[in-house]
């Protein structure tokens, strides 16, 4: 059955891919360079390929504190948005540059919880996605920081990307949410702690046993965890979508999912019709 399902994946036609601030930098904060270019090369090649991609990227916070040398985050919520503002600029100058060296070009886009709640916003919202990829344009999402602090707070409905990335996945009714994490996928058990746990290879039903599943936060450039990656398979899979963890430590693994292999946790959408 397994086999059926990951066949699936090679069809995916249109794809969000998430990246987290652990991928992006180092343990200093500083832009890891090397893994945001090979980050570029899977997707161009994904892009070649004729599928569509959008980019979730979280780092703007984390990208702001490498340029000011900061080893932690800041408590104070004006030094969080200004660090935002500084790094989103950074990240976004950083992968224009990268992705045009494979031909490819971006396009930013920063959303609150009001573009997504509000009915003429969330319309606007999927027509700019839709135009862009029409275009073949790739574009690159984040949360706006500098002006919403519930993110930061991790108190609107987002709270993290990683749910961003799977209400964006809904919005624009993707074949496929990515999930890039610094794990291989869900595991029933800590690996981190304990070295007997199994990595779960398919999930068709989140429930209870599942949701106990998933450990703590994230690092501590960053605001995720498991928990945040169950809730966005919730959103991904109920909306038809299916779900990805996996390991980005090599972002070139982009392409071995999109061959059907069986890599990280699959989370498998539900039989809806999309429009």
């Amino acid at each position: 059955m397994e086999g059926q399902w990951r066949t699936e994946l090679v069809n995916a036609q249109r794809i969000v891919v998430k990246v987290g601030t652990s991928l992006l930098t180092h343990e200093n904060g500083k832009m890891n360079l090397t893994r945001m270019d090979r980050l570029a090369l899977a997707i161009s090649e994904l892009m070649n390929e004729n599928r569509e991609v959008i980019l979730v990227s979280s780092g703007s916070i984390g990208v702001g504190m490498g340029k000011f040398n900061l080893r932690r985050r800041p408590l104070a919520m004006g030094m969080k948005q200004a660090l935002a503002a500084v790094g989103q600029c950074e990240l976004m100058n950083i992968y224009s540059r990268l992705f045009g060296t494979y031909n490819h070009i971006v396009a930013q886009i920063l959303l609150t919880k009001t573009d997504v709640n509000d009915d003429i916003k969330r319309k606007n919202v999927m027509n700019t996605f839709r135009s862009l990829l029409d275009f073949g344009v790739l574009p690159i999402v984040n949360e706006n920081d500098t002006v919403s602090v519930d993110e930061i707070k991790s108190l609107t409905m987002f709270g993290d990307n990683d749910t961003l990335s799977a209400v964006v996945a809904k919005l624009v009714s993707a074949d496929l949410l990515i999930i890039l994490s610094d794990i291989d996928g869900l595991y029933d058990a800590n690996p981190r702690e304990n070295k007997d746990g199994k990595l779960i290879s398919v999930v068709e039903t989140i429930d209870d046993t599942i949701k106990k599943y998933a450990g703590g936060s994230g690092t501590k450039r960053g605001t995720g965890g498991m928990v945040t990656k169950i809730q966005a398979a919730e959103i991904a899979t109920s909306a038809g979508t299916n779900m990805v963890i996996a390991n980005g430590t090599d972002p070139m693994i982009l392409l071995d999912i999109l061959k059907g292999e069986e890599i990280g946790t699959l989370f498998l959408r539900k039989n809806i019709d999309k429009e």
